[in-house]
This record gives structure tokens, C-alpha cells and sequence, in this order.
């Protein structure tokens, strides 16, 4: 901890915090409070600070860093970062922590909460009878007992989610492609397809992260095949349920009712189609509670208060979201964002969940401590498949949960490069899955050099797509073609084979995203075995 004959390092409290909060600070720095939606007030405290403590009103943008030469860490006591820009913390060389797990409990409770209002109509009852009448007989409800839930995403909330639901004696049924058969069975969970999910799901509740992919995935296609008895629940990410299909759904009668924590515009736009919603007679809103429980709030403050403690003293910060942080060599330093991409091209590569994984670092990184490699690999295998934020604490946890087996392999051969990375990985239906990466030149280029067998040598960018095919002439024209007609520029490309005829491996960069249906098309022009789109999350 600081020294003590020298000055305190400042931490500035920008919100009321709770005292658990200053008292898990300790009396080793020098707490000052000021009212962060005061801008100038804020400017004028940041200028001595070492440390910053928000919650979701003070902003903490480029404006503010710049005027806060000192500080060393930001950090948010809840989980969003909505109001931190993470991009221009990393460029000032600031990190910035949250508390990634302090609201899974409550949030698993609302969850809860909204099926039981749904189930037994519990506002409208409450709404009527304020109202002065007495109308038993127009809000006859539905028993939790022996129905269906069908839970999209069973990540940590949704884990807690199907526990509490279990005790009400309800068939517990699943959709996520990252979750083994055997861990749902712990959970007293049936894994199914999305498309079984739904026609079987008397209470549908997503709890999944927000990307590209899952945007809009429970839409007028799922709500057509849906029971007209049935409910939705969405408590996770706004834009995850279609609020237009939701709409249209509720209006025409094809589900029964929705509740709804969260939206794509907060608070909903007047003129927009979630304002709509709020005004349906089979709806239950609530506005973005999930965190807003005292036991949260706390175990929020007290999370990133050690987290302050333990960024000021020098050591490794396990819910750093921007930099590892800690005491961890210069020179094993620049590996850590490579090996969270390698992971999230690992996963984005994966037909089948992952039983167990092997971290291998060959080559000079040998001499060195690279045990936080490790944590890297896993934090990005995880970060795009599950709805919580993972980082160093949770993502060992995340995988202890799913069954994963993980080692740490290090040895100082390796033929072409200094160092080498690879993320070695079986999956549930029995195949095997290796990716491998580099650091090249002074300026340390993060480069992917194999998938599996393939040896190539690629730099990693956000948008890649990734396909294997037997090998024949006309191939490259032929997807070459259809991304061209669709206005998609490759940027870069690398292919490896391992003799004519044989099955081949492609590699693009791409300038911008692809939708389903164009890598639908190209995969099925060139009759391709494997096709994915890699989008790399900004680490």
C-alpha cells in the first residue's frame, strides 16, 4: 500500500456511495467527495485525483480525463460503462474497473419478479383495484406449477434464473450453443434448439449479451411459432426482443403478454415503438431495475473500492476492463490483448461447446511469469458468448462452471517466431480446435499464424471470415464475386492448403460486417465444410 510518510493518493467519491464502500477504501488514501454532474466541480476535483468512483451519473469522457493528469484508475460501481469512455481511458493510460458481478443476483430476482406479474396479472389487478373497483373475475391468472420456461442464455443469470424456477416445479428447458449437456444437467436443465424453445415455452426470459447476432433475435418469426398462452421476459440488453415484432406480436394476439426491464432507446422515445408498448394492457414495464437493489449497490461499491485499492498498490486488478493492470512484465504485457483475440476467434470457430483447453506459450516467454495468459484466453473465449461482462475474476469461474478443464503449457520451442501462443481446445462432439498467434516487429503487430493445421500469417483486425473448402480453381472468384456485388471490401487474404485437391483454408479481412444471409450464400456458392464471420470485441 502507499507509502505512509508521503501524501495519500486522492480518491474522489463523484456519487453517494455507501459506507460500506469508503470503509472497504481503508484510511490509506485521501477520500474527497464532489457532485460529478457538476461539470466544472468535477474538472476542478479531478485535478488531484488518483482515483475516480462513479456510478451511472457523472460522465467520465475525454473532456473529463484531460483534466485529471494524475489518474490511474476510473472505476464504476455497477456493471454497465455506458457513461466511461473506455477507448480514451486506455489512450491516457487509465484503467477502468467495474463490478461485474454485483446485480446477477438481483437481476435473476426481477427476472422472477416479471413472470410472476405476468402469471397473475398482478399490476393490472393492483391498477384496478386503486382505482376504486373490485374485479376478481377479470384477472384470473395462470400457476407456475408444471408449466414450461424456456431460458435463452444459461450464463450466470440464467443459471440463478432456472435454479429459483426449478423450486416452482416448472419444466426448465434451454437454449445456448456454448453450454455442454452435462452442465445443464446440474442445473436440472433440458438443452434444446431455439426453434424447440420457443414453440414449447409457456415463459420465454433471454439473458444474453447484446452483439451483432443476438440483436433482434426473438423476433416475428420466433413470436409466430410461439403458444398464444405464452410470455416474454427480456431483463438483460434493450434490442435483444425486436420491440416492433413484440408489438405487432402483442397487438395480434399471437403471445399473451411481455415484461420488460430494458429497451434500445432509454428512456423510451416518445415517437418510438417502446413507448408504444408501455401503453399495452398485457405488458409489465419496469425501468431498468435489474441493478437497483440496496444489497447490489453495495456489493458495487465495495467491489471496485478493492479494486482502487488494489490498482493504486501496484497489483493485478482481476475486473480491469481495458488493461490487465498488476504487476506483470513489460515484456509479457503485449501478449495479454492478443491472447483475449486469439480466444474470441477461438470461439467464434467452435462448432460445439468447449470441454477443455490448453494454453500453450512457446517460445522466449518461457523465462517469464505468463500465468495472466491464461486468464486472457479465457476472458476472450467468453466475452461474446455469455450475457455477464468477463474479466480476470469470473471468466477461471465461467469456465469451472461449464466443466471446462484448463492447463497452462510453456516450453521454449517454437521454429518460425520468438514467441508463440496457441489456444488448444476439445469440444463436446469430439473434434479438436487450435488457433495460434504472434507478435511481430517494433511496433509488435498482433498477427494470426494458424488455425488448426493451417499455417498462415495474418494480421488480426475487427471483421474477418474465416472458411475451409476443398480445394478447386474458381473458388476465390467465386466468393470474391458475391462480396464484391454486396459492396464488402477484402482487405487482406491469406490461404493454406495442404496440396491440390486437398481441403484448403481461407482467411479474410474484411472492411465492414456481413450479413447472415450474403455468408449464407457465399458459404453455399463454394460448398463450403466450415464458415464463420469473426467480429472482434475491442479489448
Amino acid at each position: 500500500m502507499p507509502n505512509q510518510s508521503a501524501p495519500k493518493p486522492v480518491v474522489l467519491l463523484a456519487e453517494v456511495l455507501s459506507p460500506a464502500t469508503i470503509e472497504a477504501l481503508g484510511p490509506d488514501f485521501d477520500v474527497r467527495h464532489v457532485d460529478g454532474t457538476d461539470r466544472e466541480a468535477l474538472f476542478a476535483a479531478l485535478a488531484d485525483a488518483d482515483a475516480v468512483l462513479v456510478r451511472s451519473a457523472t460522465r467520465i469522457d475525454a473532456e473529463a480525463l484531460a483534466r485529471a493528469p494524475k489518474l490511474k484508475v476510473v472505476a464504476r460501481a455497477g456493471v454497465g460503462l455506458d457513461n466511461v469512455d473506455i477507448k480514451a481511458s486506455t489512450a491516457a493510460g487509465v484503467m477502468v474497473v467495474n463490478a461485474p458481478t454485483s446485480n446477477i443476483v438481483s437481476a435473476a430476482e426481477l427476472t422472477i419478479g416479471h413472470i410472476l406479474s405476468l402469471a397473475r396479472r398482478i399490476p393490472a389487478a393492483h391498477a384496478s383495484l386503486s382505482a376504486g373497483a373490485w374485479k376478481r373475475s377479470s384477472f384470473t391468472g395462470a400457476e407456475l406449477f408444471e408449466k414450461t420456461v424456456g431460458i435463452v442464455g444459461l450464463g450466470r443469470i440464467g443459471a440463478l434464473v432456472a435454479a429459483r424456477l426449478n423450486a416452482f416445479d416448472m419444466r426448465v428447458i434451454a437454449y445456448d450453443p456454448y453450454v455442454t449437456s452435462a452442465r445443464a444437467q446440474q442445473l436440472g436443465v433440458q438443452l434444446v434448439s431455439l426453434d424447440d424453445l420457443v414453440a414449447e415455452a409457456d415463459f420465454l426470459t433471454i439473458h444474453m449479451p447484446k452483439t451483432p447476432e443476438t440483436t433482434g433475435m426473438i423476433g416475428a418469426e420466433q413470436f409466430a411459432a410461439m403458444k398464444p398462452t405464452a410470455f416474454v421476459v427480456n431483463v438483460a440488453r434493450g434490442g435483444l426482443i425486436d420491440e416492433a415484432d413484440l408489438h405487432e406480436a402483442l397487438v395480434a394476439g399471437e403471445i399473451a403478454g411481455a415484461g420488460l426491464d430494458v429497451f434500445t432507446s432509454e428512456p423510451p422515445a416518445e415517437d418510438g415503438t417502446a413507448r408504444a408498448l408501455l401503453g399495452l394492457p398485457n405488458v409489465v414495464v419496469t425501468p431498468h431495475l435489474g441493478a437497483s437493489t440496496e444489497e447490489a449497490q453495495e456489493k458495487a461499491g465495495v467491489s471496485v473500492a478493492r479494486s482502487v485499492r488494489l490498482a493504486l498498490g501496484g497489483d493485478l486488478v482481476p475486473d480491469a476492463v481495458n488493461v490487465a493492470g498488476g504487476v506483470i512484465d513489460p515484456y509479457v504485457r503485449p501478449g495479454i490483448a492478443l491472447v483475449e483475440k486469439l480466444g474470441q476467434i477461438f470461439s467464434a470457430l467452435a462448432q460445439s461447446p468447449l470441454t477443455s483447453l490448453d494454453v500453450e506459450v512457446h517460445g522466449e516467454l518461457n523465462d517469464y511469469d505468463v500465468s495472466v495468459l491464461r486468464l486472457a484466453a479465457l476472458k476472450g473465449i467468453f466475452t461474446n458468448i455469455v450475457s455477464e461482462k468477463v474479466s480476470y475474476v469470473n471468466a477461471p469461474l465461467l469456465a469451472e462452471q461449464r466443466g471446462v478443464a484448463v492447463r497452462l503449457l510453456q516450453d521454449e520451442v517454437t521454429e518460425e517466431y520468438r514467441n508463440v501462443i496457441t489456444l488448444r481446445g476439445a469440444l463436446s462432439d469430439g473434434s479438436q480446435l487450435a488457433v495460434s498467434g504472434t507478435l511481430t516487429g517494433p511496433k509488435q503487430v498482433e498477427k494470426l499464424v494458424a488455425i488448426n493445421e493451417h499455417a498462415i500469417e495474418l494480421p488480426i483486425e475487427k471483421h474477418h471470415v474465416v472458411m475451409t473448402y476443398t480445394d478447386r480453381p474458381g473458388i476465390v472468384a467465386a466468393y470474391g464475386q458475391k462480396f464484391g456485388e454486396a459492396g464488402i471490401n477484402i482487405a487482406g487474404m491469406q490461404i493454406a492448403r495442404e496440396a491440390a485437391g486437398a481441403q484448403a483454408l481461407s482467411v479474410l479481412t474484411l472492411d465492414s460486417p456481413v450479413s447472415d444471409e450474403l455468408l449464407a450464400d457465399v458459404s453455399a456458392a463454394i460448398e463450403a465444410d466450415l464458415f464463420r464471420q469473426i467480429e472482434i470485441t475491442e479489448v
